[in-house]
């Protein structure tokens, strides 16, 4: 996989005309189509009046998961401590909210703006053990580019 020329495309995309939740849906059509192992690409947006995560655009089978308590499942616990979490094999997870029968694998990554925690970007695989360094470190490149989405409305 080529994770430089994606991210380069991955950044047109979000530079691209069009609301932010138009531009994101892009982001998670793109990463699905492109990466074979990404199987559900989605952003949840943090309410934090409400210490909640609300599902944003996502690419893949609907989810019943549209909001999610800060704590709980996967994309909770990076809510409540915003750093990437991997979980190679769900079914040895404790605290994981099952989306399919067919999920293997998740990892999830903080949006931060200023240090402050506004969305993740969750994909979930339906092989064991897919996610490398490289799909790591691409991620967190991916949610550093759309930080700035929210960076822009918070200047307005």
């Amino acid at each position: 996989m080529d994770f430089a020329s994606l991210l380069g495309r991955l950044v047109d995309a979000l530079n691209g005309a069009g609301p932010r939740d138009t531009r994101l849906q892009r982001i998670c059509d793109l990463l699905r189509s492109a990466v074979p192992h990404y199987q559900w690409v989605g952003f949840y947006v943090a309410d934090e009046a409400k210490r909640v995560l609300r599902l944003g655009p996502f690419s893949g089978a609907d989810t019943e998961h549209r909001v999610i308590p800060y704590g709980r499942g996967i994309c909770g616990q990076v809510a409540v401590d915003p750093r990437t979490f991997e979980v190679p094999d769900v079914t040895l997870q404790d605290n994981y909210l099952s989306c399919s029968l067919d999920v293997r694998s998740e990892i999830v990554v903080p949006v931060m703006v200023g240090g402050r925690f506004v969305a993740q970007l969750d994909i979930d695989s339906h092989e064991v053990a897919p996610f490398s360094a490289a799909d790591r470190s691409f991620l967190e490149s991916i949610c550093e580019e759309v930080a700035r989405l929210w960076e822009v409305a918070d200047e307005r």
